[in-house]
C-alpha cells in the first residue's frame, strides 16, 4: 500500500486541484480521504464568501483521492450532486470523502465539507465509473 508521501506525489500531477485551488491531503485510506483548502482571496466570490467553484474542486479532489489512492484502476466522475448549506466562517475547508458503495463498474461517494470551526458548509454526492485503466 502506498504510504501518504506517495499518494500526495501522484495527485500533485492534479494541477488545478493543487496549485491553482491549493488544495492538500491530509488523509487517505482506502475508500476515504480528507483533504483541505486554506482560504485566499482568490477563492472568494464578489459577497466575500467561498466561490461555489472552489468547494467543488476541493470536493471533487477529496473523492478522486479517496476512490483512486490505493486503486489498481482509474474511477471517474460521473455525477456529481452538491448542497451548499452555509458560507465558510474560518479560513480553512475541510471535505471528507467517504464510500457508501463500491462496485465493479460504478461507485456512490459522500463529500461532506465543513471549516476547522465545524461550520457545515456544503455535502456532495458523487457517481463514479471504474474505467479499467491504471493511475500514472
Amino acid at each position: 500500500m502506498p504510504e501518504l508521501e506517495q499518494i500526495r506525489a501522484t495527485f500533485a500531477a492534479d494541477r488545478f486541484a493543487t496549485d491553482a485551488a491549493g488544495c492538500e491531503i491530509r488523509l487517505a485510506e482506502p475508500g476515504h480521504a480528507i483533504c483541505a483548502m486554506t482560504l485566499q482571496p482568490h477563492h472568494c466570490n464578489a459577497a466575500g464568501t467561498p466561490q461555489g467553484g472552489a468547494l467543488f474542486t476541493l470536493a471533487d479532489f477529496a473523492f478522486a483521492v479517496a476512490v483512486n489512492a490505493f486503486a489498481e484502476t482509474v474511477t471517474v466522475s460521473l455525477q456529481h450532486d452538491i448542497t451548499f448549506l452555509s458560507p465558510a466562517k474560518g479560513k480553512e475547508v475541510l471535505a471528507e470523502a467517504s464510500c457508501v458503495r463500491s462496485g465493479r463498474s460504478t461507485c456512490f461517494y459522500n463529500v461532506t465539507l465543513t471549516d476547522e470551526l465545524g461550520t457545515e458548509i456544503a455535502n456532495m454526492t458523487v457517481n463514479g465509473f471504474v474505467t479499467h485503466k491504471k493511475l500514472c
